[in-house]
């Protein structure tokens, strides 16, 4: 197995528990929050999205498919185009509030086009700084375990709260 097969692997995992969690769901039951303060399946799942479309896109020097793409604009969220969920209010939690397909279909635009990038990584760019406003700076290799890492933790957490409301985690 390739660094690429394996990256693309790890990306599909993140895409199979997503799909799941979604599936099915009102966009009610989408939005309800766990005791009222939890968060939602949407946030999460829309989060999760963000955040890889945004560090991968800066990882590889493109631009992010929540911006170029108009999915800012179909998601319609009180947010400015910049925001990634990042220390996020209860309020702004809560307003997270669309339909399945368009989460979904974000999700999936995000997934093809990293799939896309990181099925071209060989192992000698796995070590290719994307950030140097840490100490070390941030590799690609760790940047790309980074965001597979914090998607799945999310991506399980949408799959725990689909579980609260439905009594199952698939459907």
């Amino acid at each position: 197995m390739t660094s690429a097969e394996l990256l693309v692997d790890a990306f599909g995992r993140i895409r199979e528990v997503v799909e799941a969690a979604v599936d099915g769901l009102s966009p009610e039951q989408l939005a309800e929050r766990p005791e009222g303060r939890g968060n939602s399946v949407a946030w999460l799942v829309w989060h999760l999205t963000r955040v890889q479309d945004d560090h991968v896109a800066d990882a590889f020097g493109t631009e992010q498919i929540w911006t170029t793409a108009g999915w800012h604009e179909r998601l319609a969220l009180p947010f400015g185009p910049a925001e990634t969920g990042y220390r996020h209010t209860s309020d702004k939690v809560a307003a997270v509030r669309v339909p399945a397909e368009l989460l979904t279909g974000y999700h999936r635009a995000v997934h093809e086009r990293t799939v896309a990038l990181v099925g071209q990584v060989v192992d000698a760019d796995l070590g290719r700084i994307v950030d140097v406003r840490w100490d070390p700076p941030v590799t690609l290799g760790v940047r790309l375990v980074s965001v597979i890492a914090d998607d799945l933790q999310h991506a399980g957490q949408a799959a725990y709260v689909r579980g609260l409301l439905t009594g199952s985690t698939a459907r």
